[in-house]
């Protein structure tokens, strides 16, 4: 058996909806996009990841109807600059809204390139890419 390590600081996120299965058709298309597949999937819940579930959908818990949250905001990983603008296509035209063109967006770093969307519900997406080229992470 091979052993994974989760590079990632979060387990996972999860956003509340109140149409599951255009929800999940949704994420199908813009995840897929940047690579992630469905990892776990049940009645009223799908996780999507690349190796780890990272990113859940599902029909509240409580049975209230599910709210987005101001301020709030979810960023996936791209590998390129061609990722972030395909996933942004992707969600316009599986209904998104845009939230925010392509490009470079300097007033974070100049390695940083991203997109915005609002889905099906309001909830503010984004892709994102970080060229190590332009600005390396420090280990801290």
């Amino acid at each position: 058996m091979t052993e994974h390590t989760n590079p990632s600081l979060m387990a996972h996120v999860s956003i509340g909806t109140n149409d599951f299965d255009k929800a999940v058709e949704f994420y199908d298309k813009v995840l897929g996009v940047l690579g992630a597949h469905r990892i776990i999937d049940f009645p009223g819940a799908v996780a999507w990841g690349k190796q780890f579930l990272e990113f859940w959908v599902q029909i509240p818990i409580d049975g209230a109807a599910a709210q987005k949250a101001n301020g709030t905001h979810f960023a996936f990983l791209a590998a390129s600059t061609d990722d972030v603008d395909k996933f942004h296509a992707t969600g316009l035209a599986a209904g998104a809204s845009d939230d925010g063109l392509p490009g470079p967006r300097i007033e974070y770093s100049e390695a940083y390139y991203g997109a915005f969307l609002r889905d099906l519900e309001g909830h503010k997406i984004e892709a994102m890419y970080w060229d190590f080229s332009k600005a390396p992470v420090s280990a801290g």
